[in-house]
């Protein structure tokens, strides 16, 4: 089934150095760009990351340091990525977890502000999980037929997440061919942040989605606790959150 899109969508995926959203850095992306009319747009960047690529990383995607040794750094083609992915949805594998906080820490370190409140996340693997509980492999082999050949290759895995999702919507008469539905489905929050620390109740309040204030609107906690704001924005989380905070802080002052 094609995609019913009244917007571009972009699927992306990286591969990085590490797990960290906050540490890691990308090596590898490739983004496919799929039009309403049906047009296809493509491109892969390999990317020095400026901080060692660790060994588990490069077991996984095969990339080492001498690979991107002499390859643009991410602030040298940051615009290329924003210009290309603009105007577009999202979608991934794993994106609203892991790829998509990391590119938007990424974007923030270069001063970009890479704008995620107009667009919609589709994320192929917790549809897939809802749906049947395996990874991208066996999705691609489940609902394709396929083998999936270099696999954490990022273009193939970004062309084999397409592909998946449009057999999705084959195999599942329940799954809406909208991108605003299958953004809804593929969230297991209603994030406010990217990283998902701080999500919206059923209230449409922000609240946070961790730590001792878990479930507490961050409005309140931020004027009870004000030292609480203090150590946020110190400790080990992502750009984007601590933007975030900082946003609902000054509104909150402001108000």
């Amino acid at each position: 089934m094609k995609l019913n899109l009244k917007k571009p969508i972009a699927f992306f995926d990286l591969e990085t150095t590490g797990l960290s959203i906050t540490k890691d850095r990308i090596v590898e992306m490739a983004v496919l760009k799929i039009h309403p009319n049906g047009l296809k747009e493509s491109k892969t960047w390999l990317v020095n990351p400026t901080i060692p690529i660790q060994k588990e990383a490069s077991e996984i995607h095969g990339i080492k340091d001498e690979d991107v040794a002499d390859k643009p750094t991410f602030k040298e083609i940051a615009k290329q990525v924003d210009d290309f992915m603009s105007h577009s949805d999202i979608g991934g594998f794993n994106s609203n977890r892991f790829d998509i906080p990391l590119l938007v820490e990424e974007f923030l370190r270069v001063d970009i502000d890479f704008k995620v409140e107009a667009r919609k996340f589709v994320d192929v693997q917790t549809i897939f999980h809802k749906m049947e509980q395996r990874n991208l492999s066996a999705a691609y082999n489940f609902y394709c037929g396929k083998t999936l050949e270099n696999a954490h290759s990022a273009e193939a895995d970004i062309t084999a997440t397409f592909e998946v999702l449009e057999a999705q919507l084959d195999r599942y008469e329940d799954l809406e061919n909208d991108i605003n539905y299958l953004s809804e489905f593929s969230s297991h929050n209603k994030n406010v942040d990217v990283a998902g620390r701080i999500v919206y109740n059923d209230k449409e309040v922000e609240v946070f989605n961790f730590g001792k204030y878990k479930g507490q609107s961050v409005e309140s906690v931020l004027k009870s606790d004000p030292g609480y704001y203090g150590w946020l924005l110190k400790g080990d989380f992502s750009l984007h959150t601590k933007k975030v905070m900082s946003e609902i802080r000054l509104r909150s002052i402001n108000s």
